[in-house]
């Protein structure tokens, strides 16, 4: 199966480079560029890629408000962000806006390409420094609030222990390992988990994780 992908990047040689690189590959094919969040939005809109690569600071509408609004309009699409600035107030706004990983523009692009694979597919957590601090910053600024935190319920033993291995940032394979199970049973517990607990993606089981004192914030 091809992953449609849409880059969104007001830099040209940004948009340049991952054209090209998208072109050696045999599993992505790149649909549509943007230079603007309200550009991003409406080719969206039109094509239902299943990954948009978004900057986050553009002119006009930028990544966090287009992140917010394809999110909601198109739920099958999943935003990978990628920036510049790893300041903790825009990171935290694009994933309370619903993005499903975070990168920085120095990654080597084959670590891009991986990231949009594993987006895509829906079974890993991008894990680096980045988004390992951004989550556990967010759910500190949320222990301060007045939401009461609540015991999770309705899950099993297993799926309890998978929760906390994707909430320490653990890939499915790294879990299968982990517990002596099959990718595919992994796979069908992480499955459980988002339905369980109505959670759009593996970021928001980390969260849970962490508000649920699985995994301790560090």
């Amino acid at each position: 199966m091809t992953i449609r992908l849409l880059v969104a990047d007001d830099q040209p040689l940004v948009r340049s480079a991952l054209r090209m690189v998208v072109a050696e590959t045999d599993d992505i094919e790149l649909v549509g560029e943007a230079a603007t969040g309200d550009e991003a939005i409406h080719v969206t809109e039109a094509l239902r890629p299943d990954v948009v690569l978004m900057d986050l600071r553009m002119p006009g509408t930028d990544g966090i408000e287009a992140t917010r609004h394809i999110t909601g309009s198109s739920p099958s699409t999943h935003v990978l962000v990628l920036t510049t600035f790893d300041d903790d107030e825009h990171l935290h706004g694009a994933l309370q806006a619903g993005a499903a990983g975070f990168l920085v523009k120095d990654m080597d692009l084959d670590d891009i390409l991986d990231a949009i694979r594993t987006v895509a597919d829906g079974n890993g957590l991008l894990a680096p420094s980045i988004t390992r601090r951004l989550i556990s910053s967010f759910v500190e600024s949320r222990a301060g609030s007045t939401t009461t935190r609540r015991p999770l319920t309705g899950i099993t033993d297993r799926e309890r222990e998978v929760l906390t291995l994707v909430g320490r940032g653990l890939s499915n394979t790294e879990i299968a390992a982990d517990l002596f199970l099959s990718h595919a049973t992994v796979k069908t517990y992480v499955t459980r988990l988002l339905s369980k607990l109505n959670a759009r993606d593996r970021v928001q089981l980390v969260i849970a994780a962490y508000e649920a004192g699985l995994v301790a914030v560090t």
